[in-house]
């Protein structure tokens, strides 16, 4: 993914230090700031509140024992609300822990467990947990160190799966191929929006492809494509100070007039407009993408 350039307001201790690769912070975005785009994993329990959290794009209201799950490059912006909410965060670099390294779960994978806030059967274990985690990043570091804190992470992440178990059934043919897809895609969009690619890629036909897509996601592999590469434009015009042409050269359109008819058909705005809501309305978010036709 291209370097993005971030204009977030980031609180203290908000990236996990490098000997680790994990740490812990009230929050990963300053509350009030405008909307950032987040350089890591961020696992954020509400003891108290409520916490309004916007999630690209989408408002949610996080009650006491509410936790959420905020993947790298996501647009977040907090309100801490009055009187503000008492939250932890546990924050951990990407590329942790490999893909096979914790049984069924993938932590770097954006269509993961916990997309949307988790209400918790016992919030204060979990409070307690990353508490004690919280406590144990602030000692000496060292090799010993890092390895209790990648089990300790590794603990809390494969609680949350076991509580939020949702997800492609693994033994479908069209959820593997759209599971492929989709992380092929994550890896491509900023270099190509052609499904005939990414088929390519994955050794089968854009019907094949396509099919699978509509199966699982509801949406053809071209609106999959096309969504994600919308999602990528939305984020960087609201959280970064990248031009409009900049964003879309790095969206892979050599024409801005391009960019702008894509950006407008995807969303009912123009890059311009869009970027305006944010400039009037720090941190604030749009109102919803219109149902595709």
């Amino acid at each position: 993914m291209p370097t993005l350039i971030h204009r977030a307001e980031r609180a203290p201790a908000s990236t996990p230090p490098e000997w680790a690769g994990v740490g812990a912070c009230a929050l990963p975005v300053a509350a009030g700031s405008a909307t950032g785009l987040l350089e890591c994993h961020a696992l954020v329990l509400t003891s108290t509140g409520p916490l309004h959290a916007d999630v690209d794009f989408t408002s949610h209201l996080a009650g006491p024992g509410t936790l959420l799950w905020l993947r790298p490059g996501q647009a977040v912006r907090f309100d801490p609300g009055d009187p503000p909410a008492d939250t932890a965060a546990v924050v951990f670099r990407p590329g942790l822990f490999g893909p096979e390294e914790l049984p069924g779960l993938f932590p770097d994978d954006p269509d993961g467990p916990a997309r949307t806030p988790l209400a918790l059967d016992d919030p204060a274990a979990f409070r307690a947990a990353m508490d004690h985690l919280a406590a144990d990043a602030t000692g000496p570091p060292g090799r010993v160190a890092a390895a209790l804190l990648r089990h300790q992470l590794a603990a809390l992440l494969l609680r949350i799966r076991l509580l939020d178990g949702t997800g492609h059934d693994p033994g479908n043919v069209e959820s593997r191929t759209f599971e492929r897809f989709r992380r092929r895609l994550e890896e491509g969009y900023p270099a190509s929006r052609r499904v005939e690619d990414y088929a390519a890629e994955l050794g089968c036909s854009v019907r094949t492809l396509t099919r699978a897509s509509l199966a699982v996601a509801g949406r053809t592999a071209k609106q999959v494509v096309d969504d994600r590469v919308a999602l990528q434009a939305r984020r960087l015009l609201a959280a970064t100070g990248l031009s409009v042409a900049e964003v879309g050269r790095t969206l892979g359109f050599a024409e801005p007039t391009n960019f702008g008819r894509f950006f407008h058909r995807e969303t009912g705005l123009s890059p311009g407009h869009f970027r305006a809501g944010f400039a009037d309305r720090p941190g604030g978010v749009p109102g919803p993408r219109p149902p595709a036709d």
